[in-house]
């Protein structure tokens, strides 16, 4: 089970648009995430938006740094942006990626 949630408890429908950046020497790396018309942003949804949570077995990883685009008063996008530090945070990050992927149906491609 590899969820992502906007509130506590709402798993995010919407699959994402992962773009990964890392420095040369591996020890810091971002991850940003794009939502097209997401759950959390539906008109009927009622919960605040606290953060970004990847949820998985190992546990939870957090951001708080989530941003949400409007286009004529509408919200469109949200855009969330995890910052690893360390080779470790790097590791973590791709195991949650690695099982989020399977579930999805997703595949990697580097450009």
């Amino acid at each position: 089970m590899a969820q992502i949630q906007f509130s506590r408890g709402i798993n995010e429908e919407v699959t994402p648009d992962v773009r990964l950046t890392r420095s040369r020497t591996g020890d810091s790396a971002t991850a940003t995430f794009v939502f097209q018309n997401p759950k959390a942003l539906d008109s009927g949804y009622t919960e605040e938006i606290t953060g970004m949570y990847m949820i998985d077995e190992e546990g939870e990883i957090v951001t708080r740094e989530v941003k949400g685009k409007f286009i004529n008063g509408k919200p469109e996008e949200l855009e969330a942006v995890y910052l690893m530090k360390s080779k470790d945070e790097w590791e973590r990050f791709m195991r949650f990626m690695q099982r989020y992927a399977e579930e999805k149906g997703l595949e990697f491609s580097k450009s």
